[in-house]
């Protein structure tokens, strides 16, 4: 009796598994490569737009761009920007943008803590976290998110000048459907460049970046306007917080 055949299928059978073994094992290699190659991205793209003759865009505004909607964005360096409207951003956004090293520990720490007994969460992102986000990652509220953005923000605040930062920052900042960075958003509520904007036309634009699709920094509510009024106040009295970008 002829028993070959048999003893070839048997044969057979554990080589197809290891062939299927190994198709996997390339896989999952490839797709953790891919993973990483993704994480290692934001670094990289940091050394690359740290140069001041380089305009980065948000993950937002491709976004746009590829849902063919389009977007208003004109690149201004930081000395064609109205110095109050810096102050003003500082001022509502990140007081101690000047201090601290891209994260705000002390605010961080009172979130997390918070967070951990069970409390609304209140905002912790610095300017440089925020800038992060908008460069490389998602508008989501989640611990993943922040997870990824923590390390970027402290890369970023190392390897970017504070004026850098802040630069990056107000070129990228959504004020409105389509409407980025800051000679876009002066124009567009206010028409006058971002060099020409007034106190109190920089302070409704800066209570607006928490929310600019319910806060309309040309028709500001009475809770607006008394909020610009506070950060106009604080924008005067900056002094030493501003050092870093106006010494």
């Amino acid at each position: 009796m002829d028993i070959a055949p048999e003893r070839q299928s048997e044969e057979e059978e554990p080589l197809a598994s290891l062939r299927e073994d190994s198709r996997v094992r390339i896989w999952l290699r490839r797709i953790a490569l891919a993973l990483g190659a993704l994480l290692l991205l934001p670094y990289v793209l940091t050394i690359l737009y740290a140069p001041s003759f380089t305009h980065p865009v948000s993950t937002l505004m491709l976004a746009d761009l590829a849902l063919f909607r389009g977007y208003e964005r004109q690149w201004v360096p930081l000395d064609r920007i109205s110095p109050v409207l810096v102050k003003s951003v500082m001022m509502s956004e990140d007081g101690q943008f000047c201090a601290h090293n891209g994260v705000d520990w002390v605010q961080m720490r009172g979130v997390v803590e918070d967070a951990m007994q069970g409390e609304p969460t209140r905002g912790a992102s610095t300017i440089a976290m925020q800038t992060s986000k908008n460069l490389f990652l998602w508008n989501s509220r989640s611990f993943i998110r922040k997870g990824l953005e923590v390390p970027i923000a402290l890369w970023v605040d190392l390897i970017w000048s504070k004026k850098r930062v802040m630069e990056v920052y107000l070129n990228i900042a959504e004020w409105g459907p389509g409407v980025y960075g800051i000679e876009a958003a002066a124009r567009h509520y206010f028409h006058v460049p971002a060099s020409s904007l007034t106190p109190r036309q920089a302070s409704l634009l800066a209570v607006a970046l928490p929310n600019p699709f319910t806060r309309v920094a040309s028709k500001p509510g009475r809770g607006m306007q008394r909020l610009a009024m506070t950060v106009q106040a604080r924008a005067r009295a900056s002094g030493d917080y501003i050092k870093c970008i106006y010494p």
